[in-house]
């Protein structure tokens, strides 16, 4: 092992005599350099070299050319660059060819590698590398992608990108990402050629001839395949976004019609294809105006538009009622509603339209729950109330077992001040799965904090502190309600009356800890014995909770630091792991006053 070592140090003796020679390395540094070659060179010859040992001698190596690369500048030298940093260029590439041979599946050693390359403008390297890792890895279209890109745009090689993407999709036929990079560079292919032919002097006629180009200018470039490709794609979605990529470039609108047609006639039962022809007649160019264009007329001519487009989501819901097709009109209307607008009529036109719109998918049955929630808000915006709790009646009826829908009934009864609350939660309860209540249950403890008197209020919290879905919750919100009403004392019985009663949560303890400390004169007595009954139940697993026993003790008036190493060992005793390491770190910040 150590001839190897030997022979690696010695290889590298001329380009440190050369670097001392110039001026870029002292000989004390020099000397060093060995030294530290050498350590790493021993560490990749152990029998179990770990790749932390490579990157630590590709990252010691790649700092050195840095270093090297600042020095040429700072003392002006630009000499000699073969004879230094192109073998040091060389020695990386072998120590990262030797680590990935043993690591190929690292793809994270890969792109480092490969980002190395870059930075430093090895493209012969990097084509190799390109083609290594797309053998090993080619189930990766993301890497396909970049090898590709690199040959188009760093290469300026539009024939190497194009028969990398279509081997790509022989590996991939059904991945829409490599089909729309692909279908990018073609274009970006075009637009470069055009701007040369353009630059060339070419007429005008076969300027625009060349740049006009129709739905078969990839299909060509692909072989002629690439149309009946497209069709392993299902969904409307991926036709939709080749009509955007298209849309970026100026001489498309050929192609974009030819795209737009296939939409149609491939995914007419498609949603998103409605979507997007609905959404196509707010583009539209207004009607001429003989007069001047005024806001009146700006705002009337808006309101056209969206009457087409909603005429087009009715015509698509004539033949194609489903959930996703009323979603997205409804998502249109409410959109087209929160826009902004000076025109008093224009709004209350947006207005009606997406409240009807939205009675109409309810009475399709199609609504999703989600738009059920902005239809009360809205509803309840315009002081329609009691329509509000209809909807939310009809809400609840359709999806019985919803907690959300139940909770949003509840809380708009409540704000109206309705007297039929408590039969309604009764109900709520039939229909919901018991370990999904606590949320109406916790609604309706605050609701009858604030509407029953305390009695009842009491009587509720006694009977939630036994079921146990809501015991350890309610247990916190019960002890904080006693002492916002009735006091400390009165805190005090409901905590000695339930500190035997598990299960506990941690804020049930803390929240006590905290009334205590509240107090004019709390008591160190107290605190003692909250967190000692806290520590035994959540010791063994809240390192903050001894910090903050200790820090107790060390702040009170009646504290007694004496006790914080007894504390200190206890903790140590009874956490594990990861915890005992958090908690002496913490602990020394607290001894030195760092927190």
């Amino acid at each position: 092992m150590a001839e190897f070592v030997q022979r690696r140090v010695e290889n590298q003796i001329p380009e440190l005599q050369q670097l001392e020679r110039v001026g870029l390395l002292t000989g004390k540094e020099a000397r060093a350099v060995i030294k530290k070659v050498t350590a790493l060179e021993y560490k990749l010859k152990r029998r179990t070299a770990e790749k932390e040992d490579y990157l630590q001698y590709i990252q010691y190596e790649i700092n050195y050319l840095e270093l090297l690369k600042k020095r040429r500048q700072r003392i002006g030298y630009a000499f000699k660059k073969e004879e230094i940093e192109y073998v040091i260029l060389q020695r990386i590439h072998e120590l990262f060819r030797r680590a990935i041979n043993r690591w190929k599946e690292d793809l994270q050693l890969w792109l480092s590698h490969v980002a190395f390359c870059k930075k430093w403008n090895c493209k012969r390297q990097l084509s190799r590398i390109f083609s290594s890792l797309l053998a090993v890895h080619p189930d990766k279209p993301a890497l396909w992608i970049m090898a590709a890109k690199w040959e188009f745009e760093d290469q300026l090689s539009s024939e190497s990108a194009r028969q990398l993407f279509l081997r790509a999709l022989r590996f991939h036929p059904d991945s829409a990402k490599l089909y729309q990079e692909y279908f990018r560079m073609e274009l970006m292919n075009v637009e470069k050629q055009r701007k040369e032919r353009e630059d060339l002097g070419q007429t005008l006629t076969d300027i625009v001839s060349f740049a006009s180009p129709s739905r078969c200018c990839v299909a060509e470039r692909a072989g002629g395949s690439f149309d009946q490709r497209l069709l392993l794609i299902p969904g409307a979605e991926f036709h939709l976004s080749l009509l955007s990529i298209a849309k970026k470039f100026n001489f498309t609108e050929d192609l974009q019609k030819d795209i737009l047609s296939d939409l149609q006639a491939l995914h007419a039962e498609d949603s998103l294809t409605w979507d997007f022809l609905a959404r196509q007649e707010l583009s539209a160019k207004p009607l001429p105006s003989a007069e001047c264009t005024s806001k009146q007329t700006k705002a009337q001519d808006l309101a056209r538009l969206e009457e087409q487009s909603s005429r087009v989501y009715e015509t698509a819901l004539g033949s194609l009622q489903t959930e996703s097709m009323w979603e997205l009109y409804v998502s249109f209307c409410q959109e087209r509603y929160r826009r902004q607008t000076n025109s008093k009529e224009l709004k209350q036109q947006r207005q009606d339209r997406l409240l009807s719109t939205l009675q109409k998918a309810h009475d399709a049955g199609l609504l999703p729950q989600a738009r059920y929630h902005d239809w009360v808000s809205l509803l309840m915006a315009l002081e329609q109330g009691h329509v509000a709790a209809e909807v939310l009646a009809a809400a609840t009826d359709r999806f019985p077992g919803s907690v959300d829908m139940w909770k949003k009934r509840l809380e708009t009864l409540m704000t109206l001040k309705s007297e039929n609350v408590e039969q309604v939660f009764e109900k709520a309860l039939t229909l919901v799965k018991m370990q999904d209540s606590l949320p109406l249950w916790t609604l309706m403890v605050e609701w009858s904090e604030k509407e029953r008197d305390e009695e009842a209020t009491k009587s509720l919290y006694q009977k939630l502190i036994l079921n146990p879905v809501t015991t350890r919750s309610m247990k916190v919100k019960y002890l904080d309600w006693a002492y916002r009403t009735q006091g400390y004392k009165s805190a005090r019985k409901v905590f000695s009356s339930l500190q035997e009663n598990r299960p506990f949560s941690e804020d049930f303890f803390t929240r006590m800890i905290d009334i205590e400390k509240d107090q004019e004169q709390s008591k160190m007595v107290n605190l003692r014995e909250y967190y000692e009954r806290a520590l035994r139940e959540f010791g063994a697993t809240q390192p903050d909770l001894w910090l903050s026993y200790i820090r107790e003790e060390l702040s009170h008036e009646e504290g007694k630091p004496e006790n914080c190493g007894a504390i200190h060992w206890r903790a140590i005793k009874v956490l594990q792991g990861a915890d005992v390491e958090a908690f002496v770190t913490k602990y020394s910040l607290l001894q030195s006053g760092h927190l």
